[in-house]
């Protein structure tokens, strides 16, 4: 005999009655790990996935997304509004260097532009 009962000690599996816990929740994660997994996995992005791939394209998208959501409310904040729209997400994205450069080719609906009037434009200032 191996001596490896059925239970928690010493053998795989788990015990009966213990709760599944999700690999978001293993990795302390909000995004979906599996999700991602399953979209990587039928996507045909390759012909072989690491364990780990999932989760660290899920911890990124979530970082970035935490990072855009926290300057667009800072936006929200500056106009006096309680609400993120659009404008605020493309206001929070033109004025971030480096999310400017990643978002550079993306359009936002409902968007529009930075405030931007050239110095030409300008009236001369007179000088008395």
């Amino acid at each position: 005999m191996s001596g490896k009962g059925k239970g928690v000690a010493g053998g795989r599996g788990r015990a009966a009655g213990t709760k599944s816990v999700s690999s978001s929740a293993k990795a302390g994660l909000q995004f979906p790990v599996g999700r991602v997994g399953r979209y990587l996995r039928n996507g045909k992005y390759a012909t072989r996935m690491g364990a780990g791939a999932p989760v660290y394209l899920a911890a990124v998208l979530e970082y970035l997304c935490a990072e855009i959501l926290e300057l667009a409310g800072n936006a929200a904040r500056d106009n006096k509004k309680s609400r993120i729209v659009p404008r605020h997400i493309t206001l929070a994205v033109k004025n971030d260097e480096e999310l400017n450069k990643l978002l550079g080719g993306v359009t936002i609906a409902s968007g529009g532009v930075l405030p931007n009037i050239h110095a030409v434009l300008l009236p001369k200032k007179s000088s008395k």
